[in-house]
């Protein structure tokens, strides 16, 4: 291929570079941090074959969240009310929304507990991490927002550093990858449900489908655009790959199974991989904390404004779209003001909101699918007959999975 072929190529793919990229990564949030973590410290290399799954099954969703946004032209929320009437999107709308804000305090308890790792205490961290990210989004158009969010993105990169000064057990880690180990305990359970929860999230179709729409991307750039969402599903897991791999070489192969919280694990970190490690991934949850914290509450915001038929987007002024605004700063200050309370239990806030996601995604893949698969909305665009055995398999493996951790936790297993 000749290189200004090459070039021309590059240049069009980083034209609509972002969204599926920026969606992806901030699903490795302090939360998704804490779980990937505590997968390490509990069950050593033992849960990296979920990565491989939940990798396809995240690229398959996230996939055709991109894709209705290019078609229609319309965010989720808009093809819900659209489509299933004000019943439906009134039950997406408080559902999603609760586990949404769980979601955005577990965010600013990320900001709290990385942060206290530097010794700042969260009474001025929570504060000020509000302040930027809501003045990074009210305060700024679409493009250098997402300038910005993809420089944030970048940054996860340093758990992979962090996991390779941890001189992890490279056989033992390729073997458990690719050979998979079950156990029927509820522990264990409630673990692969919170990888799941963590990896692919209902959040997240919102966010990626509105972002598609308010950057302009339509069928022409499709193709485009969906190897964005591929290269983002698949970056996103590696450095899930690393924060794993690292917590199982150290704290799990030194006896330290539980965790409090992700802080705690970069912290324990330092005396078994050394100071380095344990900065990188303490600088890793900080800028997680920091990114997520300003996607969920936009990712709230296009559901419930969509759903209403309210104006939305970043690239509308306050003025243009208040309600979007205000919905987004309230979101903000609520997160970080319930954090600021004595005696809030951080983590149990960002552990259980990852297994809700787990619970809350079958609901919203159904909705999906249902949309996807319309003649007279998708066309040409439908799911082919594969993309649809995944998407719905990804949906009854999440309801038998859910189903069995609450049966085992009922019967005390």
């Amino acid at each position: 291929m000749p290189l200004r072929s090459i070039r021309f190529r590059l240049l069009a793919f980083f034209a609509i570079f972002g969204p599926g990229f920026i969606t992806a990564n901030v699903d490795n949030d302090p939360g998704g941090i804490l779980v990937y973590s505590q997968a390490g410290a509990k069950f050593g290399y033992a849960l990296l074959w979920t990565l491989i799954p939940t990798t396809i099954a995240l690229i398959v969703v996230q996939e055709m969240a991109a894709r209705m946004g290019a078609v229609t032209g319309k965010g989720l929320s808009d093809l819900i009310r659209e489509e299933f009437g004000l019943r439906a999107t009134f039950f997406t709308m408080l559902v999603l929304g609760v586990a949404d804000f769980g979601n955005i305090m577990s965010e600013f308890a990320g900001i709290a507990t990385g942060m206290s790792l530097f010794s700042v205490t969260k009474y001025i961290s929570v504060p000020i991490g509000a302040a930027l990210v809501w003045l990074m989004v009210v305060r700024n158009s679409y493009k250098p927002v997402e300038r910005i969010l993809i420089g944030f993105s970048m940054l996860y990169f340093a758990y992979v550093v962090s996991a390779f000064l941890a001189h992890p057990n490279w056989k033992a880690a390729i073997h458990d990858t690719v050979v998979p180990t079950v156990s029927k305990s509820s522990d264990y359970l409630v673990m692969v449900i919170g990888l799941i929860g963590t990896t692919i999230t209902p959040w997240m179709q919102f966010y990626l489908q509105a972002s598609i729409v308010e950057k302009g991307i339509g069928k022409k750039q499709y193709p485009l655009s969906r190897w964005d969402v591929i290269v983002g599903c698949i970056i996103t897991d590696v450095v899930a790959f690393f924060i794993v791999l690292a917590c199982a070489a150290t704290l799990y192969h030194s006896g330290i199974h539980d965790i409090s919280d992700a802080a705690a694990a970069a912290d324990a970190l330092k005396p078994l991989a050394g100071e380095w490690a344990a900065l990188l991934f303490a600088v890793g949850l900080v800028n997680a904390a920091l990114l997520s914290a300003a996607i969920l509450p936009l990712a709230t915001a296009y559901n419930v404004c969509e759903g209403l038929g309210l104006e939305s987007g970043v690239n509308r002024k306050f003025s243009e779209a208040p309600a979007f605004y205000w919905l987004y700063t309230l979101l903000i200050a609520f997160g970080a003001g319930v954090i600021l309370l004595p005696r809030i239990p951080l983590v149990k806030v960002i552990y259980y909101s990852q297994v809700v996601n787990g619970l809350l995604l079958p609901f919203l893949l159904i909705f999906m699918l249902i949309l996807i698969n319309k003649r007279e909305l998708m066309g040409e665009y439908r799911n082919s007959t594969l993309i649809n055995v995944l998407a719905w398999g990804t949906s009854a493996i999440l309801i038998v999975l859910s189903a069995a951790w609450i049966g085992t936790v009922l019967m005390g297993r």
